[in-house]
């Protein structure tokens, strides 16, 4: 199926760059207990890329967003950020969570204000920059509400206004958008990728939606498990700002799943059928499958600039 499309020039290998990636992921491995979370994962990524880890449960992808943001040490491995060692969490790596996780006693404005403080900043900037950012994700006249006023893409605006106003050097980014309805998700997407044309923000972003990965990536990193694993790493050359229901999209959309599913079958992937839900919840382009109760995902934690470790 790749052939079909690298004809048109649409989704193609990803042939890699020249000169010092912003993100260098090279040999990266983990285990948890008995489960092998990752293998041998080499990614390189460049300043001003928005790239899409993608894959089911179980495959790695918020493991290695995790390691990216310092919150642990990998079991093997090495990953560096402009030249350096991530030996731990950064203000230049800052992580959005499922929930916008905002201080429920501090309004939308003083949410912002608060990181603003913490990073330096004089009270009359912090008031310019809060409001600056509070008006890009289009939250005019809602700076003084409180977290429980807000709708909760309203509430996931205010944490990604937050976010960016930090001005991290990366931003990492572990399925956000999950637990929006398509409606309020769709406006998201359209959002984030007008934010980002402005801005060439350098994005890792998880998602087990493969249209999502499809509207929002430059690069989609497909990914399976059992161990976890880079299946391809695609470079998208549709052009922005890009509609989920365009034709070429959603034909890059099966592509990809046909080729998980293909995985699957070789026995290169899990060996469980894929679990394809409603469109509105999982979605038929969810990708999903079983998997153990030991995922490797990151546990407990406190409230940080950003979001709350889950």
């Amino acid at each position: 199926m790749l052939g079909r499309f690298s004809g048109r020039r649409l989704l193609v290998p990803f042939q890699g760059r020249s000169g010092l990636a912003k993100i260098a992921i090279s040999r990266l491995g983990h285990r948890y207990a008995n489960v092998e979370a990752l293998k041998n994962v080499n990614i390189d990524i460049h300043a001003g890329q928005f790239v899409c880890l993608l894959g089911p449960s179980g495959c790695g992808k918020s493991t290695l967003l995790y390691a990216l943001a310092g919150h642990f040490a990998p079991s093997g491995g090495h990953i560096a950020i402009d030249g350096r060692a991530v030996d731990g969490p950064s203000p230049e790596r800052l992580l959005m969570f499922q929930e916008p996780a905002l201080f429920p006693w501090l309004t939308v404005k003083q949410n912002l204000k608060f990181a603003l403080r913490a990073k330096g900043l004089s009270r009359s900037e912090c008031e310019r920059v809060a409001r600056q950012y509070i008006n890009l994700v289009h939250l005019e006249g809602f700076g003084d509400a409180l977290p429980h006023q807000l709708s909760g893409g309203m509430r996931m605006r205010a944490s990604l206004a937050r976010a960016l106003a930090m001005d991290p050097s990366v931003l990492l980014m572990d399925e956000p958008f999950a637990s929006l309805d398509a409606q309020t998700r769709a406006h998201m997407h359209q959002l984030l990728q007008s934010i980002w044309m402005k801005s060439r923000k350098t994005v890792v972003f998880v998602t087990h939606n493969v249209r999502e990965a499809l509207v929002l990536g430059d690069r989609v990193v497909v990914m399976a498990n059992r161990p976890g694993r880079i299946l391809q790493d695609l470079e998208v050359r549709l052009p922005r700002p890009r509609d989920p229901d365009d034709e070429k999209l959603v034909q890059m959309s099966r592509q990809i799943r046909d080729e998980l599913r293909r995985a699957e079958l070789s026995g290169q992937a899990a060996k469980t059928e894929p679990t394809l839900g409603s469109e509105d919840s999982a979605g038929e382009d969810d990708v999903e499958t079983e998997t153990p109760a030991a995922t490797g995902s990151v546990s407990g934690g406190v409230a940080g600039p950003v979001g709350a470790r889950r």
